[in-house]
């Protein structure tokens, strides 16, 4: 169950944190005096020196005394330097690499009672009692152990004389808070773990280097993934590109799946196909419990089929570059987290996970989630497979669902034929996409045509948005989608179907309602960005003049700008911060060499400030300015001040500053650079860069690919239950309510459907805004702790719960 009890503000200095300490406050350097210790332990992930450096700096901004500790559990049983005080600049310029920089090993010595008491003895020494882990279930279970041995352990160094009276009385409990990191996604409780996103950008970018090569010359692929005995990165990636067939640990396939795989490869090939991609987890085993490998299924492909077949082991490569924004940004958020759920603490507390559920971090008690995690391996010792997926948690099995409807060769014969024009139904859905293109959106259509095919419904793709629809007749820009016609979608970017930025009222509502009646549709999706849902409005409104908008309506949010209400995230906006994260990158590389320079960049979004923030924390900048908080010269002053002091006292060598492109209509991104230019003489040079449309470019990330691929899977299910919700006795469809017209979102933690009505009250149309922000009062107040801003107010964003989401309806 959630404890929605959290409601206690604690104060230090001007900064207000949100905790779950029951009635109590916090003054002034509350937690001045406390000391903790953060290590990563087990294998590495990228997105561990995010964490580490949230730890770090969300401690020293509580006043706590921060130490590293180098190399996992080996550094903590021998001691000495491998245990050093951290510092703000210590922990500067590493949030970009991949790996740890402080370091990981396997230690057979803290196994042992004997090493787990000298690493004891050397936390005494350092006054450590709150230990922040970043490691898989190994390492936590091994965290968990020594917090329940701890009042043994120092009951025996105080008997051998190893700490004194004091010591034991300072010492007298220990705290532990872990965050997974590991890129397998294996441990239950978390939605993410970081690293994850990471791995599936360097699959996913290989399958797609692959599939050029492998088209040109007619051949299969075998791809082997990571995971151990988790298929999450093996199932994910081949739902991300299409694969043709995908073997996971958790769901084997059946006795005589060879001959299957080989019919429906030929099939494909058959049908004009010119290539194959298999993808095969490390851990892939058949309904017998035999393993599988990569080399198994090449050998078959060639024996069987005589098909030219190549395999791939990915490898440490899955591990290895630099971290993506959401790992980035993940990395942050359950850092802070960690040390604010420490600071709560008391010694009777479970020692917690803090985790991701949806979009909302959450504390989950470590020893459940450890033994859930053991349950699914259990579960596939025993061959009760149903159990594992279970187990993996409602996102895994939405996934594993998702991809096995996907990956079909063609439509059920019952139901659809492969074209789409001749559908057992007899009723029509329509997709279009309004506004500007943002990546995701290609494979929310190919879901829905798909999905919407299986159902029996017939699916007409308006293109090119209202031009389309009211003067494409003569072009037929408006037809059947078939099966096959939405091939390869998943991995493009930009709008297949074809887009433009108007609303539909600038066309005549009048006009619009004539072609949707000519056109006999029955439902109508709309992906796009604020004009695709003030469209929609638009439309709702309008109802009572003219019957044809009276058919269900859903809208998908897809834009880079994230902008729309009533969702978290739009698609799209997690391939822009990518984009935006590995430019401000290379342009901060590019000063390398040069002493002390800071850039000034410009991002998009419109008015809304969520790219240069979230871009800002994820690529470690200085300060981000955006419409939505307001500023003035003297903000713009004491941030030069600010900067300039960082240089000259800590030694950093590169600044950045983010602006968005509507932030003040006076303090231009040229206004800013040449203020800093001028401030900064003697200690900085200033360079400035316009990203432009950059942003909007490249391929889809797996994060949008996804979204993209379930929220439309959501969206046919909810039309096709209103269509035949409210069928009238004539067969015409008459759906007036307000939830028959809806925009789809992610909200905290479940994916939900608003009615449109209840969204215009929480809309700034003249700013094309929603009027509440969830990114507002948490990520921007992060971003300036992080840069050394102390006068900042930050709330605690995770709740408390345990392990078990299955009510919980996220992607």
């Amino acid at each position: 169950m959630v404890d929605h009890s959290r409601e206690h503000l604690l104060r230090k200095d001007s900064i207000w944190i949100q905790t779950g300490r029951e009635g109590q406050e916090l003054d002034a350097g509350s937690a001045t005096g406390k000391s903790l210790g953060v290590f990563t332990s087990g294998g590495d992930s990228q997105g561990m020196n995010s964490a580490v450096r949230a730890v770090v700096r969300m401690g020293t901004f509580l006043g706590c005394k921060v130490y590293y500790i180098k190399e996992g559990y080996q550094g903590m049983v021998d001691g000495g330097d491998l245990i050093t005080e951290a510092s703000w600049a210590s922990s500067s310029g590493i949030m970009q690499k991949g790996g740890t920089v402080i370091g990981s090993a396997r230690c057979a010595d803290f196994r042992q009672r004997a090493g787990r008491l000298k690493a004891a003895k050397n936390l005494i020494d350092k006054n450590i009692t709150n230990l922040v882990v970043i490691g898989g279930d190994g390492s936590l279970t091994g965290a968990n152990l020594f917090r329940q041995e701890w009042m043994s352990l120092l009951d025996e160094l105080k008997e051998t004389g190893k700490i004194t009276d004091e010591q034991r009385r300072n010492c007298s409990h220990i705290n532990i808070v872990g965050m997974v990191g590991s890129i397998d996604n294996d441990f239950c409780g978390t939605d993410m773990t970081i690293g994850t996103d990471s791995a599936l950008h360097r699959i996913i970018e290989s399958v797609d280097s692959i599939s050029t090569t492998a088209s040109s010359h007619q051949r299969a692929f075998v791809l082997e993934v990571m995971g151990r005995h988790c298929g999450y990165l093996a199932l994910v990636a081949a739902l991300a590109t299409e694969a043709d067939w995908v073997l996971i640990p958790e769901c084997p396939p059946d006795h005589g799946w060879e001959k299957t795989l080989c019919k429906k490869l030929s099939a494909e090939r058959e049908m004009g196909l010119r290539l194959n991609i298999v993808i095969v987890a490390e851990g892939a085993i058949d309904i017998d419990g035999n393993p599988i490998t990569a080399n198994m299924v090449k050998d078959l492909i060639t024996n069987e089929l005589k098909y030219d077949t190549r395999v791939t082991v990915l490898g440490h490569v899955q591990r290895g570059g630099k971290p993506t924004a959401f790992d980035r940004i993940l990395g942050a958020r359950m850092g802070a987290e960690a040390v604010l759920a420490l600071m709560d603490a008391k010694p009777d507390t479970p020692a917690c996970v803090v985790s991701l559920d949806g979009n909302q971090t959450v504390r989950v008690p470590l020893l459940e989630c450890v033994e859930r995690t053991k349950s699914v391996q259990e579960a596939m010792n025993k061959k009760n497979f149903q159990e594992a997926v279970r187990l993996r948690g409602k996102s895994f099995q939405n996934n594993l669902a998702t991809y096995l409807r996907l990956s079909k060769l063609r439509p059920p014969k019952v139901m659809c034929d492969p074209t789409g024009q001749v559908c057992s139904s007899g009723k029509k859905l329509a997709v279009m996409n309004i506004g500007a293109p943002a990546c995701g959106a290609n494979a929310a259509v190919r879901s829905f045509v798909r999905f919407a095919l299986t159902k029996g419904y017939t699916v007409l793709g308006i293109h090119d948005s209202f031009d389309g629809l009211l003067y494409g007749d003569a072009l037929c820009k408006v037809k059947p989608i078939g099966w096959t016609d939405v091939h390869g979608w998943t991995c493009q970017g930009g709008s297949l179907l074809g887009t433009k930025k108007c609303t539909a009222a600038r066309y005549g509502l009048d006009k619009v309602a004539e072609k949707l009646k000519e056109h006999d549709i029955s439902g109508l999706l709309i992906i796009g960005g604020f004009e695709a849902y003030h469209s929609a409005l638009q439309m709702a409104e309008a109802r009572s003049k003219y019957d044809a908008f009276c058919i269900p309506m859903v809208v998908i949010p897809c834009t880079i700008s994230n902008n729309v209400p009533g969702t978290d995230f739009s698609l799209g906006a997690d391939t822009a911060l990518n984009e935006i994260a590995d430019i401000c990158d290379r342009i901060k590389q590019s000063a390398t060499g040069t002493k002390r320079r800071v850039f000034i960049v410009e991002v998009m979004g419109g008015y809304c400030g969520y790219l240069a923030t979230m871009a800002g924390l994820a690529g470690g900048a200085d300060a981000a300015y955006i419409y939505e908080d307001p500023f003035n010269i003297t903000n713009l002053r004491d941030d030069v001040i600010h900067l300039k002091n960082k240089i000259i006292q800590l030694g950093v060598q590169r600044g950045l500053i983010l602006r968005n492109e509507n932030a003040n209509a006076n303090y231009t991104t040229d206004f800013i650079h040449q203020m800093f230019s001028e401030e900064g003489k003697g200690s900085f040079t200033c360079r400035k860069n316009v990203l432009g449309h950059m942003q909007q470019g490249g391929v889809p990330s797996p994060f949008d690919r996804n979204y993209g691929t379930k929220m439309a899977s959501k969206a046919v299910d909810y039309m096709i239950t209103k269509v035949e919700e409210n069928t009238t006795e004539d067969g015409k469809i008459k759906s007036c309510t307000k939830d028959s017209a809806v925009l789809l979102g992610m909200c905290r933690r479940q994916l939900l459907f608003t009615p449109l009505e209840e969204l215009r009250e929480i809309t700034d149309f003249e700013k094309r805004l929603p009027k509440q922000q969830w990114w507002l009062s948490l990520v921007r107040p992060l971003l300036r702790i992080m840069t050394k801003h102390s006068n900042e107010t930050y709330r605690a964003d995770a709740i408390l719960t345990n392990v078990d989401f299955e009510d919980d309806d996220n992607a």
